[in-house]
């Protein structure tokens, strides 16, 4: 008993922390998150914009103030006039020239003189104008990239959690978990990466081969360019030149597709594609046929598809079933962790969540 009260103590905080949060305004313009089967109230009056990720909402509320919520507690972050960006772990904040930065319940100002920025999952990386660098954030430290002659500008090639860049010596280079790794050097045109989570992919010029990038190794996929490509959560997908989709993952090949996919995509632990009008999805090491008709729009995150169904409403894939949450026409929706929000046209929100249907 005693060491079941103490697992308790320990992990509770744990649950409380990790609930994340899914903002959404009821029909008295209230604005709430939906957590553990029930809407909480955030803010009474109404607000300004927000942004959310998959752990917490930054907002701007009535008196302009800006504000976070993460899913525990709401913070004031400042009262001044300020631009903001979120990933599902990070806020990123800019005061004229000063840029601030929240990461698990502290605050932190990275630079006095930044100018552009990006916040992406798990990185922050900005310029610099007094030393004119562009630099990165990762993992409560701050590393500097390149030291830039001549205008700044921030690197095409931004991931979840990698950066790819050239130094001055035009010398391509990953960022990765904080430490830089070289790639090469080229001259021609420019060289197209896919950057996933945690894994990366290009056309390798020099090779002339087609090369992944995970865990600081590079490996050789196929000896020759490949068509299109993508990157995921531990793997990549990519299109051969004659049509056929294939998956790279643990070092072993999958094929998808033989059937000249119309269109596919990629994102965090999701694959979709279309193929003879039908729509299919690769999740969990598995191969899902999800509809019989190609939707018109979709989203993707984590590991959830969420689709406009035959009706012109919203249905989803969640660990391997496809649902239909709602036949309402053309309503929006978002993904919010593992969880699906619908918003209704009369101001009422539906959150799909563990195989239940919430709404209010």
């Amino acid at each position: 008993m005693k060491f079941l009260l103490t697992f308790l103590l320990f992990t509770f905080p744990f649950i409380v922390l990790c609930q994340g949060v899914i903002p959404v305004k009821n029909f008295n313009n209230f604005f709430m998150s939906f957590s553990n089967g029930f809407f909480n109230q955030i803010e009474v009056q109404a607000i300004g914009a927000y942004k959310a990720g998959d752990e917490m909402v930054a907002y701007i509320d009535n008196r302009g103030n800006l504000r976070l919520y993460d899913g525990k507690i709401r913070k004031d972050i400042t009262n001044l006039n300020v631009d903001f960006q979120v990933s599902d772990h990070l806020l990123g904040y800019r005061i004229g020239p000063t840029l601030n930065m929240w990461d698990a319940g502290k605050l932190q100002t990275l630079t006095y003189f930044g100018r552009d920025y990006l916040v992406k999952d798990s990185i922050i990386v900005y310029e610099d104008t007094r030393f004119n660098t562009i630099n990165v954030y990762w993992n409560k430290s701050t590393t500097t990239l390149a030291t830039v002659m001549g205008d700044l500008s921030l690197p095409v090639s931004i991931g979840e959690n990698m950066v790819v860049f050239k130094d001055n010596g035009n010398l391509y280079k990953i960022f990765c978990q904080g430490m830089i790794y070289e790639i090469g050097s080229w001259t021609g045109s420019a060289i197209d990466f896919q950057i996933g989570t945690d894994i990366l992919c290009f056309n390798d010029p020099t090779t002339r081969t087609f090369v992944a990038f995970q865990n600081g190794q590079f490996i050789d996929i196929e000896s020759q360019f490949m068509r299109k490509y993508k990157a995921g959560r531990g793997f990549l997908v990519y299109e051969d030149l004659n049509s056929n989709l294939w998956l790279f993952k643990n070092g072993e090949k999958v094929q998808l597709s033989n059937f000249s996919p119309s269109f596919w995509d990629v994102k965090d632990d999701m694959v979709v594609w279309s193929e003879n009008s039908y729509l299919f999805a690769y999740t969990n090491d598995t191969k899902v046929e999800v509809a019989n008709f190609t939707p018109t729009d979709y989203q993707l995150k984590n590991n959830v598809l969420a689709f406009r169904n035959i009706m012109g409403g919203v249905s989803a894939l969640v660990d391997g079933k496809t649902e239909e949450i709602t036949n309402v026409f053309k309503a929006e929706y978002e993904i919010y962790g593992n969880s699906v929000l619908v918003k209704l046209l009369n101001q009422s929100n539906i959150v799909f969540q563990k195989g239940r249907i919430y709404s209010n």
